[in-house]
């Protein structure tokens, strides 16, 4: 009987571990998620800092034409 009892043990054990792999994948795939989304407002924020750098080169071009 103490086989059977260690190997119910051992099942439940690793029914466990299954639960916790499960919840860890889970897990995984939102972290995946928000990494997507947060590279994502990086270039959108690359491109807004382009843009807004390019304003200020031209600003700069124009005051040195006006002096």
């Amino acid at each position: 009987m103490g086989a059977s009892s260690e190997k119910r043990s051992t099942a439940q054990e690793l029914s466990n571990i299954a639960a916790d792999v499960g919840a860890l994948e889970s897990r995984l795939k939102d972290v995946e998620a928000v990494i997507n989304r947060l590279e994502s407002a990086a270039e959108t924020t690359a491109r807004a800092l382009e843009e807004v750098s390019a304003h200020w080169d031209a600003v700069y071009r124009a005051m040195r034409r006006a002096e």
